[in-house]
């Protein structure tokens, strides 16, 4: 028998509100509340709030945590400053992509680990695993434990969503740099306030108790009523990533990539600060580091339609009818107002404005533009 999908802290909210809701990752997550196009362009001109408690917490604690973390990951985490946060990924021995994460540095010797939803026990496995190399029990200097169920997940995206949050706490917004998170109350709720970002658009992150979500969600849905705040699902925090070039793990990240066939080669750090030079997937991560420079393997480009039709991961780009790529995201864009990809091409039809590249949809070649990413950028 399959498991019954679990539900946040806000599933009676979202139900309420009349969320379309769909099994993501194991959890029931609303996909959407109404349009699909005005959630994005609330987001984009306004505000959005999204329920992201699905995503996966894992905390590390001890005297040895930013050890165990230069070694499990390919960051370099012991170099992250106390209440900032840093974009990595976890590979596995071969190189190939597990998870791409967002680490937060809690404290001196407390370190938040936030996994993919569909990825976070394949995360959390990997680092209790790594942790053995660190010794038995208390004795390795360092704890892996499982927040998953610690925290609820909400975030304010979009431009209000500062003035929005302002009106909240007296937490120091305008100090709070872009990947940085520190301690707060936000409508008397206490929260992690992160600035992390996933649509494009400036906002913000709360990391709250379960039980504290309801009042959170209440509280910031009427502070931002007067300047068109609404509630948004999944489906347009794809679009809105996908118009920001943002990867999605299952798309343009899996275990047969590594972070350099990605184009994101530069969160491999190979010096860290703690002087570990030891990493698992160092070796491969090196080779292909060395590979990618001599010889590019298909590198990830943009594509926007000239036509109306929409391409889906896993169609065939094309050139003169042989296949040069393959499409790993796409979808209508609303605010180029055309269909657009993230597709890994080969290097040799990969520079913007390359001739007669087309996009096989259901047979019928369909002509696409090659852009460099991001489609679309906030003017700051």
């Amino acid at each position: 028998m399959s498991k019954a999908p679990r539900l946040t802290a806000l599933d009676a909210v979202h139900r309420a509100l009349g969320a379309t809701m769909t099994d993501f990752a194991g959890w029931d997550m609303p996909l959407r509340y109404g349009s699909e196009r005005d959630e994005h362009n609330a987001v984009r001109t306004r505000a959005g709030l999204f329920d992201l408690s699905h995503m996966g917490e894992i905390t590390v604690t001890g005297p040895r945590a930013a050890e165990l973390l230069d070694y499990a990951l390919v960051g370099n985490i012991s170099g992250v400053a106390v209440g900032r946060a840093r974009y990595t990924m976890i590979c596995r021995e071969d190189g190939g992509i597990l998870d791409d994460l967002i680490v937060y540095r809690l404290g001196d010797d407390e370190y938040m680990v936030v996994a993919n939803a569909s990825n976070a026990q394949t995360v959390l496995d990997a680092l209790v695993e790594r942790a053995v190399a660190f010794g038995p029990g208390d004795a390795k200097g360092v704890t892996v434990r499982d927040d998953r169920d610690a925290y609820a997940l909400l975030a304010v995206q979009g431009p209000e969503s500062p003035g929005i949050l302002k009106s909240l706490t007296d937490a120091d917004l305008d100090g709070l740099k872009y990947y940085a998170g520190l301690p707060g109350t936000v409508a008397g709720v206490p929260a992690l306030i992160a600035r992390t970002g996933y649509t494009g658009e400036d906002g913000f992150e709360l990391f709250v108790e379960p039980r504290y979500a309801e009042r959170l969600w209440q509280a910031l849905t009427e502070a931002g009523a007067s300047v068109g705040l609404i509630p948004c699902g999944l489906s347009c925090r794809d679009t809105l990533r996908l118009e920001a070039g943002m990867p999605l793990y299952g798309n343009e990240l899996s275990t047969a990539l590594t972070p350099f066939d990605a184009g994101l080669g530069r969160v491999v750090k190979f010096e860290k600060a703690a002087g570990t030079e030891d990493f698992v997937g160092r070796m491969a991560l090196a080779t292909a580091a060395e590979l990618t420079a001599v010889a590019p393997p298909r590198k990830l480009v943009g594509l926007i339609a000239e036509g109306r039709r929409v391409p889906r991961a896993g169609y065939h780009v094309v050139v003169g009818g042989a296949v040069v790529g393959e499409v790993t995201s796409g979808a209508p864009s609303p605010t180029l107002g055309r269909p657009i990809a993230m597709a890994y091409v080969d290097a040799a039809y990969a520079e913007p404005g390359t001739p007669d590249v087309a996009v096989d949809i259901r047979g019928s070649h369909e002509p696409y533009e090659v852009v460099a990413l991001p489609f679309y950028k906030r003017q700051k």
